[in-house]
């Protein structure tokens, strides 16, 4: 019988769909397990190798959790609504809806042909009415707890896609989607009030097993800080600045103030002699990138707005400026300028002349990485004090006094706090804790997206549609392109915009803009409990049956946004009394994308891999003898090194594919793509089937076969459960090496080792269960429990150096004394010659290990 993939892997595929072997159920006599992927979003050029990573891992843990008794619960869907969609359909014509559900079609085909055991009677889409029914309900929740509101905020478009575009959808200030220009631009817009929230989603992190750089990530969003918020009089006017500072200690030398080219109070404040040099500056600053703005090494720049401020603890008047480095939507939107102390603002002062006031000496064994290379402690000193360097360390305060106020001689814990108290007590300012995070922008000016469930009235009030009136479908619609003055497609279908409310009997508006992508994500783990319920998002039985998520695996891009959003959204449920739990994923891994080698035509396009041939250590195009340009990077369509798993599971088959991409490092880890080690992982699999229908199986069992059984298993078992695939493959490797040679196969350590590789390989596995004459899936069959009597030897071999060159080994009874070992190795016919008539001057003995004999001559 011949290893025949393609033939195997087809009947077993059958096997699982026609008898859904792995439908999930509420079922209280078993432990759960909720093992979730990130969904995909289904684009038209299907899935390449890198994404199987991810899929394969979680699937290797549900067969596993099986194995092991739990009632398992392993779901897939399709993040369907989104731009790219949208996009093809403006270029083609062609419906979104359509072009959706043909690569949704593409997507499973592919995942089925990997042997995945999702329950696929859960399937979900986003961009099904019966999902984004309940998206639009949640948003009702929203709603009314008012934590969604309008509001005019400066966004991210692009008027080529006519779209809001978030930050994550913007790259060096154009759209990823299609390269276009973007620019910042005031719209009104629905936002998400998820700062109500930043101090949960900080403090419940301790709640969950992460990575910890995945919680550092999401601690550095949310960015708490305390500090103080000071107001600061703008000289002339009733108008103040209020800035927010955690270095509130040195506002003594503050010497100016900053404040965002979209601050509401640049028009008040300009004097007329520079509104124009302002307005300039203003129209610049919006077609940039936040990312450019905050960026350190970039050159300042500025623009003085003639108006003038009070530092409320020197009295002295101080210029405000509009800079493009801060920005409106962080803090209040303005800063105070302390050059003598801050690196921003000192380059800030030398490149438009303006005052530096210390107000720290510094202290150079306080902060000596503070000091630049080769510069003295004097002179540090020296050069802070006459302003010519900045000094970011710790001192002793200076400068920083009045008739009311003196910092002098304080820590800098005791100045913050003296400061903080003399701000309220004075009416300037009073304390404040901040947060880096800004509420959400939650508006799309996109055809394909959930519509809002929001009626408009014509005196300015609105209402949210109740359940008996969702879900809100879209108008149909076959012009998707933006209008070109900010509004969304949907805004053309009058007929569907203006209506007369039944309920209220007004004529009303339907808002025209629609969510954005990550709506549909934040909350399909909870669809996946309950995901054919027509009267609920979800039973209340079944998710707190199946919530929380026990392992969600996924990509590392998603670290930040999908995670913060979803927990949001959780959170707000979890408060509404609608789910169990407090926090959706308890443990939560990423895995490391997998890079392929691309190679690049010297006056630019890529070649086909297949196309090219290495010569004389070079890559060259074998067409035309040209070299190319080669280095590896992240898998791309437009690079042509995004590689397919349909060829690779033509050639090799699903199994070795999965095998492979598990077998190529951590799990976490970057990994190199390369086709021909597949062939390796196919070997393989090709030896362990040939082992399991060998005709040298037998009912007898043999003490070896048995040790290496048993040890196979519980080394496997130990790596599942700690997500080190690789090294599990490796044992069985080995294992296949050391029981090949034995004269005889037992078929219990058969047994053994199909359920071992049964996560891993399943086509195989099953074919192998069956050839051993068990009937239906091996899917549920228990993991064997490893004898502990086989998994440690009652001998042990020593090895035995004199003089520290290896004379002999042999086998002794564990845990003998050095005596004993000493008494063996001279009785031992290999090693006596060595040390006869020798003084032995020095034994060195490890217990269960080595005896080295150090000997003299007489």
């Amino acid at each position: 019988m011949k290893y025949n993939h393609q033939e195997i892997e087809a009947k077993w595929q059958k096997y699982w769909l026609e008898n859904k072997t792995f439908k999930s159920d509420v079922d209280h006599s078993k432990p759960k397990y909720y093992v979730l992927d990130m969904f995909p979003y289904p684009s038209g050029s299907g899935l390449h190798v890198g994404h199987v990573e991810g899929y394969t891992a979680t699937d290797i843990v549900a067969r596993h959790k099986r194995q092991k008794g739990f009632n398992v619960l392993h779901p897939m869907g399709w993040d369907s609504f989104g731009l790219p969609a949208e996009q093809y359909a403006i270029r083609t014509g062609t419906h979104p809806g359509v072009t959706t559900a043909k690569n949704i079609d593409n997507f499973r085909r592919q995942l089925q042909s990997l042997g995945f055991s999702y329950d696929w009677e859960r399937e979900l889409a986003t961009s099904d009415a019966a999902y984004y029914k309940w998206t639009q309900w949640i948003f009702t929740k929203l709603y009314e707890k008012g934590l969604a509101y309008e509001a005019e905020a400066t966004v991210n478009y692009c008027p080529e896609l006519g779209t809001v575009l978030a930050n994550e959808e913007v790259e060096d200030g154009k759209s990823k989607e299609g390269g276009y220009p973007v620019e910042r631009r005031p719209l009104r817009q629905w936002i998400l009030k998820i700062t109500a929230y930043a101090e949960r989603l900080l403090s419940d992190l301790a709640l969950v097993d992460w990575p910890e750089s995945l919680k550092r990530l999401q601690t550095n969003w949310i960015g708490k800080s305390l500090g103080a918020n000071i107001s600061f009089k703008v000289k002339g006017t009733n108008e103040q600045i209020t800035v927010y500072t955690t270095c509130h200690d040195t506002l003594f030398g503050a010497t100016f103030l900053v404040i965002a080219p979209e601050h509401p109070l640049v028009q008040k404040i300009v004097t007329p002699d520079q509104k124009a040099a302002v307005e300039a500056y203003q129209k610049n600053a919006a077609s940039e990138s936040d990312l450019f703005r905050t960026e350190l090494n970039k050159d300042k720049t500025g623009a003085f707005t003639g108006a003038y401020a009070i530092n409320p603890a020197t009295g002295k008047e101080i210029q405000i400026w509009v800079a493009d480095y801060v920005l409106m939507n962080y803090g209040t939107g303005a800063v105070m300028g302390v050059p003598a102390h801050d690196a921003r603002d000192f380059d800030f002062v030398k490149k438009f002349s303006l005052p530096t006031i210390p107000v720290i000496r510094p202290d150079v064994h306080l902060s000596p990485d503070n000091v630049p290379t080769g510069m003295s402690e004097i002179d540090v000193i020296e050069k802070t004090l006459k302003g010519d360097l900045c000094w970011a360390g710790q001192g002793g305060y200076i400068n920083s006094e009045n008739a009311e106020l003196s910092l002098h001689g304080l820590s800098t814990a005791d100045a913050k706090e003296k400061m903080s108290s003399w701000l309220e007590a004075k009416g300037h300012g009073k304390r404040a804790t901040s947060y880096k995070l800004r509420d959400w922008l939650f508006s799309r000016q996109r055809y394909w997206g959930e519509p809002f469930p929001i009626l408009h009235y014509e005196d300015g009030s609105k209402r949210v549609l109740g359940l008996d009136e969702l879900p809100l479908l879209p108008p149909e619609m076959t012009d998707f392109k933006p209008t070109g003055d900010g509004k969304s497609p949907l805004a053309r279908a009058t007929h569907w915009v203006e209506v007369n409310d039944s309920k209220t009997g007004k004529k009303a508006w339907r808002e025209t803009n629609t969510m954005p992508q990550w709506a549909g994500s934040c909350w399909y783990y909870l669809r996946y409990c309950d995901p054919l319920n027509a009267h609920e998002a979800w039973g209340k039985e079944a998710e707190k049956y199946w919530m929380p998520v026990d392992l969600y695996v996924g990509g590392v891009e998603h670290a930040v946004l999908h995670l913060l959003y979803s927990r949001f959204w959780h959170k707000v449920l979890f408060d509404c009394n609608l789910v169990s739990t407090p926090e959706p994923f308890m443990s939560l891994r990423n895995q490391g994308i997998i890079v392929a080698r691309s190679y690049q035509k010297s006056g630019g396009g890529y070649v086909d891999p297949a196309d090219v041939v290495e010569k004389d250590g070079k890559y060259v195009d074998r067409s035309n003898g040209e070299e190319l340009r080669s280095q590896v990077e992240k898998m791309s369509k437009s690079k042509l090194n995004g590689i397919t798993p349909d060829d690779i599971i033509e050639e090799f088959g699903a199994d070795a594919l999965r095998l492979y991409e598990m077998f190529m490092g951590p799990l976490e880890k970057e990994k190199i793509w390369n086709t021909d080690a597949v062939n390796g992982c196919k070997r393989f699999l090709t030896r362990f089937y040939d082992m399991a229908v060998s005709d040298k199986a037998t009912d007898e069992e043999s003490p070896e076969a048995l040790k290496l059984g048993h040890r196979l298993i519980s080394g496997v078992a130990k790596d599942f459960e700690t997500l080190q695939f690789n090294t599990a493959i490796a044992k069985l490797m080995e294992f296949i090496n050391d029981f090949i040679k034995l004269p005889a196969y037992p078929k219990s350590v058969i047994k053994m080792a199909i359920q071992a590789l049964m996560p891993l390989a399943p086509h195989l596995a099953e074919e192998a269960w069956q050839h051993l004459g068990f009937k239906g899936s091996l899917s549920y069959e228990p993991f064997p429990e490893a004898d502990d009597k086989y998994l440690h030897d009652e001998t042990i071999t020593y090895v035995v150096q004199v003089n520290g060159k290896v004379r002999g080994r042999f086998e002794l009874p564990k845990d003998k004394p050095e005596q004993d070992v000493l008494e063996a190795a001279k009785g031992h016919a290999g090693i006596k010659k060595y040390i006869d008539g020798q003084t032995v001057q020095k034994v060195i003995f490890v217990p269960n290990k080595l005896l080295n004999i150090v000997v003299k001559g007489n």
